[in-house]
């Protein structure tokens, strides 16, 4: 069976620079576990099964969300503007960076380090120096940190939609599954304002 992929390398252009040197299919790789570490265990498998089907994937495993998804799915994956339970206006970012993040994160790490036949390397070439590992960490905790900011986000967005989304529970599960880094509670907008895809292209979330 072909892994679905929910984003892929193009994905990241709409957030961070992205070198045309790095494989796509090393890339995909990373964007996996990071479905399948970071963004399931903090929807719960029953929510993220239901947030899967919203797919359709092509032959190699590249998914889109469907256009005729149910609105509740579109709001949870792209972000927009919804209305909580006490009648505030709440701009949300959409699970969709939260994912990007994640495997930024899991890129920055793991494409530091290379395995060979004599062991794990660290990557040089003629024209730079390798980073070193402290500053890999840093990079890694920096990514990791805004993946959880919108993580934050969207278990308030699924709390104050708890009755459109029946499988999601909160509990201590979902919380620890975030792995711990430099805590950011919130996302600064002003950076993003100018990216229709960080703030879910624009569209403005039905339940208002």
């Amino acid at each position: 069976m072909t892994p679905i992929f929910l984003i892929n390398p193009d994905t990241f252009l709409n957030f961070e620079d992205l070198s045309c040197n790095v494989s796509g299919g090393r890339m995909l790789a990373f964007i996996g576990k990071a479905q399948n570490l970071d963004l399931k265990p903090f929807l719960g498998l029953p929510l993220y099964s239901s947030l899967v089907k919203q797919f359709a994937a092509d032959e190699q495993g590249i998914a889109r969300l469907k256009p005729d998804a149910p609105e509740a799915y579109q709001a949870l994956w792209q972000g927009g503007e919804y209305t909580d339970a006490h009648g505030h206006a709440i701009t949300y970012g959409g699970l969709l960076p939260a994912l990007v993040y994640f495997a930024f994160a899991r890129f920055a790490e793991g494409d530091a380090v290379r395995f060979t036949a004599s062991g794990p390397v660290v990557k040089r070439s003629d024209h730079s120096e390798a980073l070193p590992y402290k500053d890999v960490l840093r990079i890694t905790t920096e990514y990791r940190s805004i993946a959880n900011a919108y993580c934050n986000e969207a278990e308030k967005f699924l709390q104050d939609n708890r009755a459109l989304f029946p499988t999601w529970q909160v509990n201590q599960a979902n919380r620890t599954a975030r792995q711990p880094g430099a805590r950011i509670s919130g996302i600064d907008r002003t950076q993003f304002n100018t990216t229709p895809y960080a703030l879910g292209c624009g569209i403005i979330n039905p339940f208002i």
